[in-house]
């Protein structure tokens, strides 16, 4: 079945001097645990076959470097809807951009990220921190519906920093 990875960009640099929102870039605990999620994935067999990023330069980055990171050779699509982002405009450009990927690898923002994992739980809730990454099996990427994702996994950067147990 398919997998769908949603993925809240990295720790953004809020003293940057960029002035527009979309232009700020990651801060460097962000790159730090953006380089962590992607060699988690790999670690973890969850290399996606298609990341699809929002096009804001944090969520970018975020994708980028998990990418390098990790040693993903899938490509790395960026998606204009994503920025800032829907449920329905995460789970369109999915449907959208699908094709036969297997795995695919969203990086966005909140509360998109959030939002969209919540409604494919059923409305659930669940919070997405920074650079945390949930997979979700679905069905197939042209039925996502609200209800139609089950949680394979939730993680997050500092499970792997705290407590001594590192992949930098």
């Amino acid at each position: 079945m398919p997998q769908l990875i949603l993925m809240r960009h990295a720790k953004s640099n809020w003293n940057a001097p960029e002035s527009v929102d979309r232009e700020r870039p990651l801060n460097e605990r962000g790159a730090a645990a953006a380089r962590i999620m992607g060699r988690v994935l790999t670690w973890a067999d969850q290399r996606p076959d298609l990341v699809l990023a929002s096009p804001a330069v944090r969520a970018r980055s975020t994708a980028e470097l998990a990418a390098e990171a990790g040693g993903w050779e899938g490509e790395i699509r960026i998606a204009e809807p994503l920025y800032p982002g829907s449920p329905q405009d995460l789970l369109d450009v999915v449907a959208a951009e699908a094709g036969d990927a297997k795995r695919i690898l969203t990086v966005g923002h909140e509360p998109a990220t959030s939002e969209t994992a919540s409604l494919l739980l059923g409305d659930a809730t669940l919070r997405m921190a920074t650079a945390a990454a949930a997979s979700f099996e679905v069905v197939s990427w042209d039925s996502l519906e609200p209800g139609s994702g089950m949680l394979l996994w939730m993680l997050a950067p500092r499970l792997f920093t705290d407590g001594g147990f590192d992949l930098k």
